[in-house]
Protein backbone atom coordinates (compact mmCIF):
# COMPACT_ATOMS: atom_id res chain seq x y z
CA UNK A 1 0.00 0.00 0.00
CA UNK A 2 1.37 3.44 -1.03
CA UNK A 3 0.39 6.70 0.80
CA UNK A 4 0.57 10.09 -1.43
CA UNK A 5 1.66 13.06 0.66
CA UNK A 6 0.74 16.32 -0.08
CA UNK A 7 3.32 18.85 -0.90
CA UNK A 8 2.15 21.83 0.97
CA UNK A 9 3.64 24.25 -0.93
CA UNK A 10 1.31 23.74 -3.86
CA UNK A 11 -0.67 26.40 -5.24
CA UNK A 12 -3.91 24.22 -5.32
CA UNK A 13 -4.46 19.94 -4.48
CA UNK A 14 -3.15 17.71 -6.45
CA UNK A 15 -5.24 16.61 -9.00
CA UNK A 16 -5.53 13.22 -10.75
CA UNK A 17 -7.52 14.83 -14.09
CA UNK A 18 -5.76 16.16 -17.21
CA UNK A 19 -2.19 17.90 -17.26
CA UNK A 20 -2.16 17.68 -13.65
CA UNK A 21 -1.84 13.70 -13.33
CA UNK A 22 1.15 13.39 -15.77
CA UNK A 23 4.94 13.03 -14.57
CA UNK A 24 6.60 17.15 -15.35
CA UNK A 25 8.97 15.29 -17.32
CA UNK A 26 6.36 14.23 -19.97
CA UNK A 27 4.90 17.34 -19.85
CA UNK A 28 8.68 19.28 -20.76
CA UNK A 29 9.55 16.16 -23.24
CA UNK A 30 5.91 16.60 -25.31
CA UNK A 31 6.41 19.44 -26.81
CA UNK A 32 10.49 20.06 -26.64
CA UNK A 33 10.88 18.71 -30.12
CA UNK A 34 8.51 21.24 -31.95
CA UNK A 35 9.78 23.85 -29.93
CA UNK A 36 13.20 23.48 -30.88
CA UNK A 37 11.95 22.89 -34.56
CA UNK A 38 9.95 26.29 -33.97
CA UNK A 39 13.57 27.86 -34.04
CA UNK A 40 14.41 26.61 -37.42
CA UNK A 41 11.27 27.17 -38.86
CA UNK A 42 10.59 30.83 -41.00
CA UNK A 43 6.52 30.25 -42.46
CA UNK A 44 3.78 31.75 -40.98
CA UNK A 45 1.15 28.09 -40.99
CA UNK A 46 3.56 25.77 -38.81
CA UNK A 47 3.78 28.48 -35.48
CA UNK A 48 0.41 28.87 -35.98
CA UNK A 49 -0.70 25.27 -36.50
CA UNK A 50 1.50 24.19 -33.10
CA UNK A 51 -0.14 26.91 -30.89
CA UNK A 52 -3.44 26.16 -31.76
CA UNK A 53 -2.24 22.48 -30.82
CA UNK A 54 -0.62 24.02 -27.50
CA UNK A 55 -4.16 25.76 -26.55
CA UNK A 56 -5.99 22.39 -27.42
CA UNK A 57 -3.93 20.89 -24.69
CA UNK A 58 -4.21 24.02 -22.46
CA UNK A 59 -7.82 24.00 -22.74
CA UNK A 60 -8.51 20.59 -22.47
CA UNK A 61 -6.09 19.35 -19.92
CA UNK A 62 -5.38 22.58 -17.51
CA UNK A 63 -7.74 24.33 -14.67
CA UNK A 64 -9.53 27.09 -16.80
CA UNK A 65 -8.96 30.45 -14.68
CA UNK A 66 -9.50 34.20 -15.39
CA UNK A 67 -5.68 33.70 -15.28
CA UNK A 68 -5.48 31.53 -18.13
CA UNK A 69 -8.42 32.97 -20.69
CA UNK A 70 -6.49 36.43 -19.81
CA UNK A 71 -3.13 34.64 -20.99
CA UNK A 72 -4.51 33.04 -23.68
CA UNK A 73 -7.03 34.81 -25.43
CA UNK A 74 -5.36 38.52 -24.90
CA UNK A 75 -1.56 38.27 -23.76
CA UNK A 76 -0.10 36.17 -26.47
CA UNK A 77 -2.27 37.23 -29.56
CA UNK A 78 -1.44 41.20 -28.07
CA UNK A 79 2.07 39.89 -27.73
CA UNK A 80 2.34 38.11 -31.34
CA UNK A 81 1.13 41.55 -33.26
CA UNK A 82 3.03 43.53 -31.22
CA UNK A 83 6.73 41.65 -31.83
CA UNK A 84 5.46 40.74 -35.61
CA UNK A 85 4.95 44.69 -36.28
CA UNK A 86 7.99 45.57 -34.74
CA UNK A 87 9.82 43.12 -36.65
CA UNK A 88 8.65 44.12 -39.57
CA UNK A 89 10.23 47.55 -39.02
CA UNK A 90 13.66 45.92 -38.82
CA UNK A 91 13.57 43.44 -42.31
CA UNK A 92 14.97 44.81 -45.21
CA UNK A 93 12.75 45.59 -47.86
CA UNK A 94 15.09 45.32 -50.66
CA UNK A 95 14.64 40.91 -49.99
CA UNK A 96 10.91 40.95 -49.18
CA UNK A 97 8.17 40.53 -51.77
CA UNK A 98 7.37 44.67 -52.19
CA UNK A 99 4.27 43.55 -54.49
CA UNK A 100 1.48 45.23 -51.92
CA UNK A 101 2.11 48.06 -49.45
CA UNK A 102 0.84 48.44 -45.94
CA UNK A 103 2.26 51.84 -45.05
CA UNK A 104 3.47 54.54 -46.54
CA UNK A 105 5.32 57.80 -45.10
CA UNK A 106 7.71 59.46 -47.42
CA UNK A 107 10.25 57.67 -48.99
CA UNK A 108 9.90 54.67 -46.25
CA UNK A 109 7.18 51.73 -47.21
CA UNK A 110 6.18 48.76 -45.09
CA UNK A 111 5.66 46.11 -47.70
CA UNK A 112 3.33 42.97 -47.16
CA UNK A 113 6.24 40.47 -47.32
CA UNK A 114 8.42 42.53 -44.70
CA UNK A 115 4.83 42.29 -42.13
CA UNK A 116 4.04 38.82 -43.20
CA UNK A 117 8.43 38.20 -42.18
CA UNK A 118 7.54 40.10 -39.23
CA UNK A 119 3.96 38.44 -37.99
CA UNK A 120 5.97 35.02 -38.56
CA UNK A 121 8.80 35.98 -36.31
CA UNK A 122 5.64 36.67 -33.85
CA UNK A 123 3.43 33.98 -33.54
CA UNK A 124 6.79 31.92 -34.16
CA UNK A 125 7.52 33.03 -30.49
CA UNK A 126 4.00 33.03 -28.80
CA UNK A 127 4.09 29.40 -30.13
CA UNK A 128 7.22 28.35 -28.03
CA UNK A 129 5.79 30.31 -25.25
CA UNK A 130 2.32 28.38 -25.41
CA UNK A 131 4.23 25.35 -25.84
CA UNK A 132 6.39 25.38 -22.75
CA UNK A 133 2.96 26.95 -20.70
CA UNK A 134 1.82 23.10 -20.97
CA UNK A 135 4.59 22.25 -18.49
CA UNK A 136 4.67 25.49 -16.95
CA UNK A 137 0.96 26.32 -16.33
CA UNK A 138 0.39 22.79 -14.64
CA UNK A 139 3.60 21.44 -12.78
CA UNK A 140 5.63 22.69 -9.72
CA UNK A 141 8.89 23.57 -8.87
CA UNK A 142 9.14 20.65 -6.40
CA UNK A 143 7.54 17.87 -8.27
CA UNK A 144 9.98 18.73 -10.91
CA UNK A 145 12.74 18.44 -9.00
CA UNK A 146 11.54 15.24 -7.52
CA UNK A 147 10.58 13.96 -11.24
CA UNK A 148 14.41 14.80 -12.05
CA UNK A 149 15.41 13.15 -9.06
CA UNK A 150 13.66 9.84 -9.19
CA UNK A 151 13.88 9.63 -13.45
CA UNK A 152 17.02 11.40 -14.93
CA UNK A 153 18.75 10.23 -11.91
CA UNK A 154 20.11 14.05 -10.91
CA UNK A 155 22.10 13.53 -7.83
CA UNK A 156 19.77 14.26 -5.38
CA UNK A 157 22.60 16.29 -3.49
CA UNK A 158 21.94 19.03 -6.44
CA UNK A 159 18.16 18.56 -7.14
CA UNK A 160 17.20 19.14 -3.08
CA UNK A 161 19.64 21.91 -3.10
CA UNK A 162 17.16 23.21 -5.52
CA UNK A 163 13.87 22.47 -3.88
CA UNK A 164 15.45 24.11 -0.45
CA UNK A 165 15.92 27.31 -3.09
CA UNK A 166 12.06 26.79 -4.17
CA UNK A 167 10.98 26.79 -0.58
CA UNK A 168 12.79 30.34 0.18
CA UNK A 169 10.33 31.87 -2.66
CA UNK A 170 6.64 31.73 -0.45
CA UNK A 171 8.44 32.36 2.72
CA UNK A 172 9.90 35.29 1.88
CA UNK A 173 7.16 36.17 0.35
CA UNK A 174 4.93 35.77 4.27
CA UNK A 175 7.97 37.19 5.96
CA UNK A 176 7.85 40.76 3.82
CA UNK A 177 3.70 40.71 4.16
CA UNK A 178 4.39 40.59 8.01
CA UNK A 179 7.05 43.06 8.23
CA UNK A 180 4.90 45.40 6.31
CA UNK A 181 1.99 44.57 8.63
CA UNK A 182 4.13 45.54 11.61
CA UNK A 183 5.59 49.00 10.11
CA UNK A 184 1.77 50.18 8.89
CA UNK A 185 0.85 49.11 12.61
CA UNK A 186 3.84 51.27 14.18
CA UNK A 187 3.35 53.97 12.13
CA UNK A 188 6.82 53.65 10.14
CA UNK A 189 7.48 55.20 6.88
CA UNK A 190 4.09 56.69 6.01
CA UNK A 191 3.19 59.21 3.42
CA UNK A 192 3.13 59.45 -0.11
CA UNK A 193 4.99 60.30 -2.62
CA UNK A 194 8.35 58.55 -4.09
CA UNK A 195 10.43 59.39 -1.31
CA UNK A 196 7.66 57.98 1.69
CA UNK A 197 7.81 54.38 -0.64
CA UNK A 198 11.46 54.31 -1.16
CA UNK A 199 12.36 54.82 2.93
CA UNK A 200 9.18 52.00 3.05
CA UNK A 201 11.17 49.86 1.12
CA UNK A 202 14.39 50.56 2.72
CA UNK A 203 13.01 49.40 6.00
CA UNK A 204 12.09 45.91 4.54
CA UNK A 205 15.63 45.73 3.55
CA UNK A 206 17.65 44.62 7.26
CA UNK A 207 14.53 42.60 8.57
CA UNK A 208 14.02 40.65 5.48
CA UNK A 209 17.43 39.47 5.05
CA UNK A 210 17.79 38.82 9.02
CA UNK A 211 14.33 36.64 8.48
CA UNK A 212 16.60 35.06 5.17
CA UNK A 213 19.88 34.01 7.27
CA UNK A 214 17.46 32.41 10.01
CA UNK A 215 15.42 30.58 7.63
CA UNK A 216 18.65 29.37 5.79
CA UNK A 217 20.49 28.18 9.38
CA UNK A 218 17.15 26.49 10.35
CA UNK A 219 17.00 24.83 7.13
CA UNK A 220 20.87 24.09 7.28
CA UNK A 221 20.22 22.48 10.68
CA UNK A 222 17.18 20.03 9.19
CA UNK A 223 19.40 19.54 6.29
CA UNK A 224 22.33 18.52 8.56
CA UNK A 225 19.96 16.88 11.38
CA UNK A 226 18.84 14.35 8.18
CA UNK A 227 22.21 13.24 7.37
CA UNK A 228 21.88 15.34 4.27
CA UNK A 229 24.70 13.91 1.58
CA UNK A 230 25.89 11.31 3.82
CA UNK A 231 24.97 8.74 1.41
CA UNK A 232 24.78 8.49 -1.88
CA UNK A 233 21.33 7.30 -2.44
CA UNK A 234 18.05 8.36 -0.07
CA UNK A 235 14.44 7.06 0.22
CA UNK A 236 11.41 9.05 -1.77
CA UNK A 237 8.94 10.70 0.69
CA UNK A 238 7.03 12.29 -2.11
CA UNK A 239 7.13 9.84 -5.22
CA UNK A 240 6.55 11.48 -8.57
CA UNK A 241 6.53 7.92 -11.04
CA UNK A 242 6.56 7.84 -14.77
CA UNK A 243 3.32 6.18 -15.63
CA UNK A 244 2.55 4.59 -19.02
CA UNK A 245 0.02 7.55 -19.69
CA UNK A 246 2.92 9.33 -19.44
CA UNK A 247 4.23 7.87 -22.58
CA UNK A 248 1.55 7.56 -24.24
CA UNK A 249 0.99 11.44 -24.00
CA UNK A 250 4.67 12.22 -24.47
CA UNK A 251 4.04 9.59 -28.24
CA UNK A 252 0.60 10.91 -28.94
CA UNK A 253 1.94 14.22 -28.80
CA UNK A 254 5.35 13.57 -31.10
CA UNK A 255 3.34 11.96 -33.35
CA UNK A 256 0.53 15.14 -33.90
CA UNK A 257 4.02 17.40 -33.78
CA UNK A 258 5.56 15.53 -36.60
CA UNK A 259 2.48 15.21 -38.71
CA UNK A 260 2.01 19.07 -38.41
CA UNK A 261 5.56 19.30 -40.02
CA UNK A 262 5.05 16.77 -42.56
CA UNK A 263 1.99 18.37 -43.49
CA UNK A 264 3.12 22.24 -43.71
CA UNK A 265 7.10 21.11 -44.41
CA UNK A 266 7.70 24.59 -43.92
CA UNK A 267 11.71 23.85 -45.06
CA UNK A 268 10.62 24.13 -48.83
CA UNK A 269 10.48 27.99 -48.30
Amino acid sequence: MSAVAIDPYATAAPSARGLYGLNPLAKLAAPLPAMIVLVFVRDLATPLALTALAYLVLLTGARLTARLGLLLVVALPLGAAVIGFGMSLWVDASRVDTSVTIVQIGGWSLYGGALMIGLATGVRLVAIIALALIAGLTSTGPDLVRAAVQQLRVPYRIGYTALAAFRFVPRFGYELEVIRQAHRVRGAHGGRGPFAAAARWWGYIVPLLAGAIRHAERVALAMDARAFGAHPDRTERHLVPWRVRDAVFVAVFWIVSAGILIAFFPWTL
